[in-house]
């Protein structure tokens, strides 16, 4: 068991900072509303995603590899979902405009790990390669929970701060709207891998 721990931090940090639904929509969200009101949303997912990594290594993956209609609802629904967020991440204009939505809080972040592809091709692939045959099911799988938690933040945090940091070149609008616009594509973009796997 510690021998797997080290390749697993390893396998959290690389998931967890490279790009993806999460990542883009904590940067575009820090770079729109600032850091300190992006915080709920890191939260929420770092909370939502390591509950649903616990959730589906103690089992909860069965039901959906069991029933292929039931993981090609979830595929669409989350796809759908997706691609409506950046619809809203698109349009999203200044402050002035009052259309900005609200950044996402720690519910609505936790909930929607449930519906992301790429958090799905994350837990799924986690739990198998990091447990053992005959292993202490709880005990693992709660270890590979923490280790995301822990490498979790850290890793949106960094995404975080480059939309802040962003921030201060987006005062003009029309800089502001590319910038979303441009995060919008590159959610969308995120999909296609999962779209065409799918």
């Amino acid at each position: 068991m510690e021998e797997t721990l080290l390749p697993l931090f390893g396998f959290a940090i690389a998931t967890s900072v490279t790009p993806g639904p999460n990542v883009l929509m904590v940067a575009a969200s820090a770079a729109n509303h600032g850091l300190r009101a992006t915080w709920p949303h890191m939260i929420g997912v770092t909370l939502g995603f390591s509950l649903m990594l616990l959730l589906v290594g103690l089992g909860l993956a069965g039901p959906f590899a069991a029933s292929p209609a039931l993981h090609e609802v979830l595929h669409w629904v989350g796809t759908a979902w997706l691609i409506w967020l950046a619809i809203g991440i698109a349009r999203a204009g200044g402050p002035e405009e009052g259309r900005r939505r609200p950044p996402m809080g720690v519910v609505a972040a936790g909930l929607f790990q449930w519906v992301n592809p790429k958090a799905w091709m994350i837990a799924v692939a986690a739990v198998p390669a990091f447990t053992t045959p005959g292993g202490d099911l709880l005990a693992e799988v709660s270890r590979i929970a923490v280790v995301f938690a822990i490498v979790c933040l850290p890793c949106l945090l960094v995404w975080a701060g480059l939309g802040a940091a962003i921030r201060r070149l987006l005062r003009h609008p029309g800089t502001l709207r590319a910038f979303n616009v441009t995060m919008a594509v590159l959610l969308v973009a995120s999909l296609l891998p999962m779209v065409f796997s799918g």
